[in-house]
């Protein structure tokens, strides 16, 4: 995992950095905040320091009691620079909410307050997340800043469109979703090519695993996945009963996803296939959107070929209306509604029947209690699958639309548990489960 500073600058947006937070520790990441003095008219440094666990800075001359260290790391003895250790220390720097002035500032290498000359100092990659009115965002002022910004090497999350702060107003400026914030930090954290600046000196190894033994982030031999093709579904189907009814699960898609954003981290191709999931898909990842079981199958039967591991992540409703009815059920006269079902495909066990020597097959089980070890290893055996991932889903603590996870890896070999941990863990755990399969074969 790695260590992000935040920088917030002044907007109404200001409140969803907060959730931002909380997503990426969650996942595992250590956050330092720092606010620029307008921004705390919208959201108190309290509220940042609570849930990143360590100070907040918003001056240049503020004393940093924590000398800029992030959570779980000593002091230095020295009394550094804050503006200058903090950035130092970071592995990424994003600036959520970048409000108009903001960004101006960036793009003219102003320092006049503490984000800003954290800005100018950074040497780890740099993430603005603009957030404003439509009539600032759409102004030729703006739109050129960003440009320069993106020339330089900065990566720029677009706005997205929708309800803005005053009454009435609507139109592109809406600050990017959290969880689509998170997930082009860790797209960037994932890519070592990525520099603040042209020109940049290349980070050394201790840049990049964070400074040496305080950095909790982990290393993987890129060199196992490089080149492997990874085929990942994700989320649930849905078999409709009419227009607007279906038969489905709580399958949210978190793990696929987690997976597929892992996997492309390591260096793998990857395709996502997502059935009924609103998570935005990791970037540079080929995905494609299903619905129901049908579209499930035909979509993993095009790429199963072409795919060296399969990580069946998603969530297959067992059964389907024989015959869906047509236009919307009125409740009104009737006192019952009688729907026949009928199996769905088997969509794992059709394509492991197809399988080529050399693949690798890792299924997914959803069961709940005690039983649950037993009902997964027959599923194992029947349908030939090299390992099978466990999810109790008789815990409320974890699962379906928890970023927390707690798994047992099954295979012939053994069990191998994994503690709970966010979801985007789990999905390394399995991951370095399969490089031992493979390996092991």
């Amino acid at each position: 995992m790695a260590r992000i500073l935040l920088g917030v600058s002044g907007g109404i947006a200001a409140y969803k950095a907060l959730e931002l937070v909380r997503l990426a520790t969650a996942a595992g990441h250590t956050m330092r905040a720092v606010q620029t003095p307008t921004s705390t008219r919208f959201v108190g440094e309290a509220s940042f320091a609570a849930l990143t666990g360590a100070p907040v800075l918003i001056d240049e001359f503020q004393e940093d009691s924590w000398r800029g260290a992030f959570p779980g790391e000593e002091s230095p003895a020295h009394r550094p620079l804050s503006h200058l250790q903090l950035v130092a220390n970071a592995d990424l720097f994003v600036i959520a909410p970048a409000s108009a002035n903001t960004i101006a500032k960036l793009t003219h290498g102003l320092a006049d307050n503490l984000l800003t000359a954290c800005a100018l100092a950074a040497k780890c990659p740099i993430v603005v997340a603009p957030a404003m009115n439509n009539n600032m965002y759409e102004s030729p002022a703006v739109q050129a800043n960003l440009e320069l910004l993106r020339a330089r090497g900065i990566r720029i999350v677009d706005p997205e469109t929708g309800r803005l702060a005053s009454i009435g107003e609507q139109g592109v400026g809406r600050l990017a979703e959290p969880a689509r914030l998170l997930s082009v930090c860790e797209d960037v954290l994932a890519d070592p090519s990525v520099r603040a600046m042209p020109g940049a000196p290349p980070p050394s190894d201790a840049q990049r695993t964070g400074g040496g033994t305080n950095s909790a982030r982990p290393q993987h031999d890129a060199g196992e996945w490089s080149g492997l093709r990874v085929l990942v579904t994700a989320g649930g189907t849905r078999e409709p009963i009419d227009s607007v009814r279906f038969v489905g699960n709580s399958s949210s898609g978190r793990m696929g996803v987690a997976l597929a954003r892992a996997a492309h981290a390591r260096g793998a191709d990857v395709t996502l296939i997502a059935a009924n999931v609103s998570l935005q898909p990791p970037e540079g990842v080929r995905t494609f959107a299903v619905k129901t079981a049908r579209e499930l199958m035909s979509a993993c039967e095009e790429e199963f070929g072409r795919c060296d591991v399969l990580l069946m992540a998603a969530a297959v409703a067992d059964f389907r209306p024989v015959q869906p009815l047509e236009g919307k059920v009125k409740k009104q006269g009737r006192e019952r509604l009688r729907i026949e079902l009928e199996p769905t495909c088997d969509v794992l066990r059709t394509l492991a029947a197809q399988r080529r020597s050399n693949q690798t097959l890792i299924g997914f089980a959803a069961e709940h209690g005690a039983s649950g070890a037993e009902e997964a290893r027959r599923k194992l055996e029947e349908k030939g699958l090299d390992a099978i991932v466990l999810n109790d889903i008789a815990r409320a603590d974890i699962g379906f639309e928890s970023e927390l996870n707690e798994v047992a890896i099954i295979a012939r070999s053994g069990t191998q548990p994994v503690a709970k941990a966010p979801k985007s863990a789990v999905a390394d755990a399995i991951l370095d489960a399969v490089i031992e399969l493979r390996n092991s074969a």
